[in-house]
């Protein structure tokens, strides 16, 4: 099965808050992202899972990104990490409603070992983007550790690291689904057509976003997106869904203004807001 993400779609997994709700009913996320010199990637995707209405957001960093961290984004809590330059431990993972690992994280050994040890031990659904997907492809061996209904974000070169070269649309395709049904995951793969693939080989086509996304940065919000949705306790498919429409739906609102030229991932953040108020 092949179906458009549409606003009508959108709309129709989106639920509404009720007046009493506090922060407690909307999940305690947990992002593990950041490096020495790739901070900006933690400041981008614990931004934009705040806009996009996550209760509490916990951010685990190296020790080199606690002061960048507490002054950038007061509303989030840091996690401290042992190591100055890189994450060597995820500890206390199972208090988290949700957890995403990836943006900005390197492939340092020691990064790999930490990851490693959450496939080991987290035994609920997360997110894998970006270092975490490359820490991945150096040990193709570990997807078979990742829990069911977990959610793989790859760019096209990302997913070709692992599943290896195609010559053709229709051997991508294949190699998608084939990677989902085998894992029992899904995987959201980010083009101009970005296309989420569901376990049983459904896809599921997003129709909005501009050129504009084609900046760093821009993958990094749409994680923390995601990261929000699952907390908040929606199905993979449907914080799949949510997100990637509604970051290609900011995009598409912040250019009016910031042109495809100009448009900054952290513009993206800014019309987060605004993108909601398009769908509801």
């Amino acid at each position: 099965m092949e179906v458009n993400i549409t606003k009508q779609l959108v709309q129709s997994i989106l639920l509404p808050r009720k007046k009493d709700a506090h922060k407690g009913d909307f999940g305690h996320a947990l992002l593990v992202a950041g490096s020495e010199g790739m901070m900006g990637s933690a400041v981008l995707a614990s931004k934009a899972c705040l806009r996009s209405g996550v209760g509490l957001l916990t951010t685990h960093v190296p020790k080199c990104g606690v002061a960048i961290l507490q002054t950038s984004i007061p509303e989030a809590i840091v996690s401290k990490d042992l190591n100055e330059a890189y994450c060597s431990e995820i500890t206390n993972s199972e208090k988290y409603t949700s957890i995403a690992i990836g943006p900005g994280i390197s492939t340092n050994e020691i990064t790999q070992n930490a990851f490693y040890d959450l496939l080991q031990k987290y035994k609920s659904r997360f997110i894998i983007d970006a270092d975490a997907l490359n820490c991945l492809s150096l040990h193709p061996e570990w997807l078979k550790f990742i829990p069911a209904n977990s959610l793989l974000t790859p760019h096209p070169k990302e997913f070709e690291r692992l599943v290896g070269k195609w010559n053709s649309n229709k051997e991508k395709m294949h190699k998608l689904k084939h990677l989902c049904n085998e894992y029992s995951i899904y995987v959201l793969l980010k083009s101009s057509n970005t296309t989420v693939c569901s376990p049983n080989g459904d896809l599921y086509i997003n129709t909005t976003g501009n050129p504009g996304l084609a900046k760093g940065g821009s993958g990094d919000v749409l994680t923390g997106m995601l990261l929000a949705f699952f907390s908040q306790g929606y199905s993979t498919q449907d914080a799949a869904l949510l997100a990637v429409f509604l970051h290609g739906l900011a995009a598409d609102l912040a250019v009016v203004e910031k042109t495809e030229y100009g448009l900054l991932a952290s513009d993206l953040i800014e019309f987060i807001p605004n993108a909601f108020k398009e769908i509801r």
